[in-house]
């Protein structure tokens, strides 16, 4: 059985299909566009580690779309104005109902091709309410009953601290992850609050950080 993985290419997500593969999972690695500045960069970048990290248990990747330009409106996600900084409050990061939107878009593409399982990888110090055991909980019921289709929602990661996740992925290309808020051109600004998150991570797990920052 195949177990699908929402992708961002950031450094967890790349860390989680790492992880299932080496449990002997077969991997459907899904990304999806919602219109944000940074998904050229990212896509680019996490089509590049899949291609390095490519087995027999790695599937191509799945592109969906999800334009969100009428919801997020003027939103910094989408201009790249007022983009939050390093010392942002968790709150400025924050966009409304995305997991939510990302879930919904990947519980039918799943239903639709028969794969009853969907991971990804938020971690236990993730603040926000559409990262919380009782929710993924509660929209897998949810779409399980809407899809009329058995699909688990599985989060390996939401016990783990960053540099536990960290730890797991020592040896992979993470330089090709990215996670930078405002890139300039295809590269991590440096300065925003995920490239800041970003540095911490690498220090904290005493991985050298090789990324190639703008700033």
């Amino acid at each position: 059985m195949k177990i699908a993985v929402l992708a961002s290419g950031g450094l967890d997500s790349v860390i989680l299909i790492h992880y299932l593969l080496k449990k002997g999972e077969r991997v459907q690695p899904i990304y999806i566009k919602m219109g944000h500045i940074w998904e050229k960069a990212e896509l680019r970048r996490l089509k590049q580690f899949l291609k390095r990290a490519q087995t027999r248990n790695l599937k191509p990747l799945v592109t969906l779309s999800l334009p969100t330009e009428d919801l997020y409106q003027h939103h910094w996600s989408l201009t790249g104005k007022n983009t939050p900084g390093a010392k942002s409050r968790d709150t400025r990061v924050y966009l409304p109902g995305k997991n939510l939107l990302l879930i919904g878009k990947a519980s039918v593409f799943c239903a639709t091709r028969r794969i009853h399982r969907l991971a990804l990888g938020p971690l236990k110090n993730n603040p926000f309410p559409d990262a919380r055991p009782s929710f993924f909980k509660c929209l897998e019921q949810v779409s399980s009953k809407a899809l009329n289709f058995n699909l688990k929602i599985k989060t390996p990661f939401l016990g783990k601290s960053k540099e536990e996740v960290m730890a797991i992925g020592r040896n992979l290309p993470l330089h090709l992850t990215f996670s930078c808020l405002a890139p300039k051109g295809l590269h991590h600004c440096g300065r925003c609050n995920k490239c800041t998150e970003r540095k911490k991570a690498f220090r904290l797990a005493s991985i050298p950080d090789v990324t190639p920052y703008a700033h």
